[in-house]
């Protein structure tokens, strides 16, 4: 009798310092950046930027830790957390956000809340204008 076996998608995809990676990455489990990525990333769960990780792109995720460097706009979900070594340039679209004293981020932040208000309102503007 053949058993049938179930995969959990618990994994963690790690790429280590030294590593070089050129190209967009896309996943869906939690994933650590200890390398350098030269590309965009979309997670569909928590992303760690090691303190030797290096993001030159765009990141959409769930969740993230940044300790290391991101160069690029972040999307995330729930929490974004900026540890005291983390250098962030770029703009921000965010749940929660935590900043440790020592971060340098400079860019943008914008709340998601904010945003749906404001898409409310401009849908219900645009509704409006149409009756009249």
């Amino acid at each position: 009798m053949a058993r049938t076996m179930e995969v959990e998608n618990n994994s963690i995809n790690i790429i280590t310092a030294g590593t070089l990676i050129k190209g967009d990455i896309t996943a869906s489990g939690d994933f650590r950046l200890d390398g350098t990525l030269e590309g965009n990333i979309q997670l569909n769960g928590k992303l760690v930027v090691g303190d030797s990780g290096v993001v030159n792109g765009n990141i959409l995720c769930v969740n993230a830790n940044i300790i290391g460097t991101v160069n690029g706009n972040l999307s995330v979900k729930e929490l974004l957390s900026l540890n005291a070594t983390a250098r962030v340039k770029g703009d921000i679209l965010i749940n929660k956000l935590s900043i440790e004293p020592g971060a340098l981020f400079t860019g943008k932040c914008r709340m998601l809340d904010e945003v749906r208000q404001q898409q409310e309102a401009a849908a219900a503007t645009a509704e409006a204008e149409e009756e009249v």
